[in-house]
């Protein structure tokens, strides 16, 4: 099989292609520069599983980054194993085709546990006195030891968080490196995700992000020369576009307003009980699941919802179908927001009362996804809760503001004619000026094998 590279540059669109990234502006004039009509709904893990299997949320399952576990009662996030994408993947196909293939997958989400040759994904270390230590998980084990030994443990704290910068995609793309020269895979997917933070935290305004266009410009073209000298065929894409947004929408609230949100009181501090409550919100960017256990009111809650103008769409499980999300995990409602909106997961209607994990980076506990992590409320008490870290006390690291109003930049919603769009950068011409999400996967078979028939 032909060798072949993926480079995974989130948030890429050819808008923010210009004189802030010099080296890609370069590179696409040799090039053919492509959009794409991303999967809905447009997210991280939503787009990667579909890329990497050709199929839609309704067959792979992965309908977001969260979604509620019916049988546990519980809001799961960000979890990692591959077995919850519930149909074939791209190597797994590939080496049907040709037993010599090989593939090492470079933080592109679900890594864990697939049969995938070599892998590397973040993976902190939770000590029992509560401390969480940056580090990653390899397959094969030894891997992690080799890269960390090289490169330094991995910045866990850079790649989410107020601290969140280009030293993480730094080191993805050193591993990714290290990983080729030392392994030699077939099929590499590297994923950079250094755009997300600034297209979250300010939009895609230029001037603003000036200086994260130039810093993964320098990465990009240090991974495309490096591969070039490989002889590799190089695919740059990216997975959704990131769009301005000055509105918030909060359901939770609104559930919690019209008495449907179970809630607990717990040290003074309040709690959402998924599993008590008629129904509750996971919020995921632009896209909200409604979970209704009472399903007399599941006509009132659509109604609910459908009256706010910030609101686009609210679909039941069956007008999910056409838009290819309706699985046993979507909601039994899907909300999407307007263009400019999007969905913060808070339910408490007092910030006195919001949980101790509110104000932290906790991707796990939080029954949505929270980019208002990426700031933080003071640097001086961020400096003191360090400190304590040092002395070997127990801190909370309790610096996260709770005003989701500091947004400017979100994803996930269905693009409209005047909408920027991810891009696909590739040395073959496609034969559609817009192509769907799902026929990534047939794009980069057809760069390891060479068949331009396949799909």
């Amino acid at each position: 099989m032909n060798k072949t590279v993926v480079l995974d540059v989130v948030g890429l669109t050819a808008g923010l292609i210009g004189e802030h990234t010099p080296f890609l502006s370069s590179y696409i004039k040799h090039k053919n520069i492509t959009n794409i009509q991303p999967v809905f709904p447009a997210l991280t893990t939503t787009a990667q599983s579909t890329y990497l299997t050709g199929k839609l949320p309704t067959a792979h399952g992965i309908v977001g980054n969260g979604w509620y576990d019916h049988q546990e009662c519980d809001i799961k996030f960000w979890k990692q194993s591959n077995q919850l994408v519930q149909v074939q993947k791209i190597w797994e196909l590939a080496k049907s085709i040709d037993s010599e293939f090989t593939c090492a997958n470079l933080f592109w989400w679900y890594n864990m546990y697939s049969s995938v040759e070599y892998s590397v994904t973040p993976r902190p270390n939770y000590l029992a006195d509560g401390r969480k230590m940056p580090d990653c998980y390899t397959q094969p084990a030894d891997l992690r030891d080799f890269l960390q030994q090289e490169l330094g443990v991995f910045p866990l704290f850079q790649f989410w968080g107020p601290g969140a910068g280009i030293a993480s995609s730094t080191w993805i793309v050193d591993a990714s490196i290290l990983t080729e020269k030392k392994h030699n895979p077939t099929l590499t997917l590297i994923y950079l995700p250094h755009l997300d933070y600034c297209l979250q935290k300010y939009g895609p305004d230029l001037p603003l992000i000036a200086s994260d266009l130039r810093a993964i410009d320098r990465e990009v073209e240090k991974l495309v020369l490096f591969y070039e000298s490989r002889q590799a065929e190089i695919i740059i894409l990216s997975e959704y576009a990131v769009t301005p947004v000055n509105k918030v929408v909060y359901p939770n609230r609104v559930l919690r307003n019209a008495g449907y949100l179970g809630i607990r009181n717990e040290r003074g501090l309040e709690l959402l009980d998924a599993g008590a409550s008629r129904a509750f919100a996971v919020a995921d960017h632009q896209i909200a699941h409604i979970y209704v256990n009472d399903k007399s009111v599941l006509a009132t809650l659509k109604a609910l919802f459908s009256f706010d103008k910030n609101i686009a769409l609210v679909l039941d499980k069956q007008q999910q179908q056409p838009y290819g999300i309706c699985h046993e995990r979507s909601g039994d409602l899907v909300l999407v927001s307007a263009s400019n909106a999007w969905f913060s997961y808070y339910f408490w209607l007092d910030d006195s009362l919001a949980p101790d994990y509110a104000r932290t980076v906790d991707i796990f506990k939080k029954p949505g996804y929270d980019p208002v992590e990426m700031f933080m409320s003071s640097k001086i008490k961020a400096v003191f809760k360090l400190l304590q870290k040092k002395l070997g006390f127990r801190y909370v690291m309790n610096v996260i503001p709770l005003n989701s109003d500091l947004i400017k930049g979100s994803h996930g919603h269905i693009p409209d004619g005047n909408t920027a769009r991810p891009v696909l950068i590739s040395s073959v011409r496609q034969t559609e000026e817009l192509i769907q999400a799902s026929d990534i996967f047939s794009v980069i078979m057809q760069s390891l094998t060479g068949d331009k028939t396949l799909k």
